[in-house]
């Protein structure tokens, strides 16, 4: 998928994305405008709107059109966790084998395909535990102490 984010920022603009909505609504405002995000997170505002495009397909945040336009969460922060916005903007696996097959007449092509990919669901079973325990809510929570 082609993006203006490098993969490995795009979970952190996502996180960042629905924390800031958040708290703005926290705050008394009913939606948020994909230019105010944008500001926060030193972005352009198309980045942005693709990226709550996303957010939007997976329930996590919703949109208003026409006057008082803009972006809300669909659910609350603390029922958002890491792993809710990483499935969400981070369809595929983490790690892929090689593009074309390797030779399978060779010892190494023939047996590197199972054993990375043994250790790659390790890997993305490993992350997938350790975004889950993390709620947007436990963010905003360290966010405003750092602050």
């Amino acid at each position: 998928m082609e993006s203006d984010v490098s993969a490995n920022s795009r979970l952190t603009i996502a996180a960042h994305t629905l924390t800031w909505i958040g708290l703005y609504q926290r705050r008394g405002h009913e939606v948020a405008t994909s230019e105010q995000i944008a500001t926060s997170v030193n972005t352009n505002p198309v980045v942005i709107r693709r990226l709550l495009g996303e957010l939007r397909k997976a329930g996590l945040a919703d949109s208003r059109r026409g006057a008082g336009a803009g972006w809300m969460l669909a659910r609350d922060l603390a029922a958002i966790t890491l792993l809710d916005v990483y499935q969400a903007i981070e369809p595929g696996p983490i790690f892929a084998l090689h593009r074309a097959t390797p030779d399978p007449e060779c010892v190494v092509g023939h047996g590197i395909g199972p054993a990375m990919t043994a250790v790659y669901d390790d890997v993305e079973a490993a992350l997938c535990r350790e975004l889950a325990k993390t709620t947007l809510e436990d963010v905003l929570r360290d966010v405003l102490k750092a602050a």
